[in-house]
């Protein structure tokens, strides 16, 4: 089994930044891809990215490209979501997520993960 650990969440001003950091345990995969997805309130669950073991790492949202970022610490099995220049509309629970995969279902793209951490609230206000 694996644990997953978030934190870094809270509340903060539109212009402002976040780290958000999250902690594996357990049995970790090694060679698992790590990452973020987060869900806002009346909306559906959106991939924001992932990174693999060698620091390749792929955002594919749109609304946050060149404002986050995501790094990885394999000594210490941990993944960040640096979020800069931060939005209302970043406003979600953010969870950590280990072992993604794409999943073509339908003819429609989504993400899936083995493993997720309990979430961490990001608030920001305008």
């Amino acid at each position: 089994q694996v644990q997953l650990v978030e934190s870094g969440g809270g509340l903060v001003q539109a212009g402002d930044s976040l780290r958000l950091s999250c902690t594996a345990s357990g049995r970790t995969p090694s060679t698992a891809n790590m990452g973020w997805f987060r869900q806002a309130p009346g909306n559906e669950r959106e991939f924001v990215g992932s990174i693999n073991k060698n620091g390749d790492s792929v955002i594919p949202l749109d609304s946050v490209k060149g404002r986050f970022t995501i790094s990885r610490d394999n000594a210490k099995n941990t993944v960040s979501l640096q979020m800069n220049s931060l939005r209302p509309e970043d406003t979600a629970v953010y969870y950590c997520a280990v072992r993604i995969s794409l999943i073509r279902r339908g003819g429609q793209n989504s993400y899936e993960a083995d493993y997720w951490g309990q979430g961490t609230q990001v608030t920001v206000s305008s």
